[in-house]
């Protein structure tokens, strides 16, 4: 890529939090020839059976997911760009396995517009068959991680051998300003690559999957998460401001829906 993404942006997923504790979320790299690509493999599970079905809430960050239960890896999924955050009823048992692609990967290894993918999850088969078909072939509940590790980087190693693609050097200056700005920008003043704004959303509509605009929120909101100050801070010294929020209210309406809870609730945890 033009760019290292991976040196500018950090899709943080908050920590799963579970009165039961028996809920776990870890994240492992891929193969280092895969990390321009791929920011990281990830497992969320409960290996034993819960009180209640959990609710899983996915924030958002910027980026294209993969995942799938170890337990029914025939039913494969992929999930696109959101502008909001997205919740998950889940059973009281599961074990999945996620790969979550960085910007603009997804499009640039499958050809395929992440506009169709944005702000859903769908079955896999339907975007990328053959990965599809790869998953429920290779993958079952009694493989350890180490294994499914080496399956995915096998499997995406030689995906890229075959990449042809070439996204525009110029989106990628675009999509710097922004990442090197924490997502405070103006898209029609300060994204001047060479490029038209027309040109420049049809580029980001199919490698991140929206508007220039709306890529920025989110990865203004990120860099509110990464590093993670507390609640009372933010809001008494008035980071928001700095992070480019107008005003308070304006801060904490955006923080919730792209969150799902309040800065109140979620920054504290």
């Amino acid at each position: 890529m033009p760019i290292n993404l991976r040196s500018l942006f950090v899709p943080v997923q908050p920590t799963v939090k579970q009165s039961s504790d028996r809920v776990s979320y870890h994240e492992f790299l891929p193969h280092p020839d895969l990390q321009d690509y791929i920011y990281c493999y990830w497992q969320l599970s409960a290996p034993e059976s819960l009180e209640k079905d959990f609710i899983y809430r996915v924030v958002s960050d910027g980026c294209i997911d993969i995942f799938f239960d170890l337990n029914i890896p025939q039913e494969n999924f992929v999930m696109g760009f959101c502008k909001q955050h997205t919740e998950f009823q889940l059973e009281n048992s599961f074990n999945y396995i996620g790969i979550r692609f960085l910007p603009t990967a997804f499009p640039r290894i499958f050809n395929v517009s992440a506009s169709e993918l944005s702000n859903r999850s769908q079955y896999l088969n339907a975007v990328v068959p053959e990965t599809a078909a790869f998953i429920a072939s290779n993958f079952h509940s009694a493989l350890q991680m180490q294994q499914i590790h080496e399956l995915l980087d096998t499997h995406f190693i030689q995906l890229l051998k075959d990449i042809t693609i070439k996204p525009d050097a110029r989106l990628y200056d675009a999509i710097a300003i922004i990442l090197k700005n924490h997502g405070v920008v103006n898209v029609e003043k300060e994204l001047d690559t060479g490029i038209s704004l027309r040109q420049l959303r049809r580029l980001f509509g199919f490698y991140i999957g929206t508007t220039a605009k709306t890529f920025s929120k989110v990865v203004r909101f990120q860099n509110m998460l990464c590093p993670k100050p507390s609640t009372q801070r933010s809001l008494e010294n008035k980071l928001f401001y700095g992070a480019g929020y107008y005003d308070q209210a304006h801060f904490i309406k955006e923080f919730k829906n792209l969150y799902g809870l309040t800065p109140g609730k979620a920054l504290e945890r």
